[in-house]
């Protein structure tokens, strides 16, 4: 068995990888809190939201937890490589702010484009988060 060596606390520490990991944690939590008010559950069952909402409250201190976690262990690459249990978590964060950005940038509506803030830098933060997705996942051969 090989002892491969996760690449993505490079990427966090030496490459400046974790702002777009903070940002895309904020605004996961952002999104969380303000779940209510997504045009996508307006439409929904009353059971189903409130199911969905009391979920997002759970998920909320994992979030701080995680940001915390980020801001502690960046002092090195040693350190940084405690992140690599987060890696599930950190690819959702990504994925829930990518997917945010393309409904803000396709539908317009309001909530989305309130949450992403400035869309000017909307398409690089995209190209950000893609290289994110990827070398979060990589290891050394």
């Amino acid at each position: 068995m090989s002892n491969k060596i996760w690449l993505g606390a490079i990427f966090l520490k030496e490459e400046g990888g974790y702002e777009i990991i903070l940002r895309s944690l904020n605004h996961y939590k952002n999104r969380l809190k303000t779940l209510g008010n997504s045009p996508e559950l307006k439409d929904a069952a009353a059971m189903f939201a409130s199911v969905l909402n009391s979920q997002a409250m759970k998920t909320i201190p994992k979030i701080n937890e995680v940001i915390k976690k980020i801001q502690e262990n960046l002092h090195s690459i040693e350190s940084a490589r405690q992140l690599e249990e987060e890696v599930p978590f950190l690819e959702k964060a990504l994925c829930c702010y990518e997917a945010d950005i393309h409904k803000a940038q396709d539908t317009g509506h309001e909530y989305f484009v309130k949450l992403i803030g400035d869309m000017s830098k909307s398409q690089n933060q995209l190209d950000l988060i893609k290289n994110a997705l990827i070398k979060i996942k990589q290891y050394s051969d």
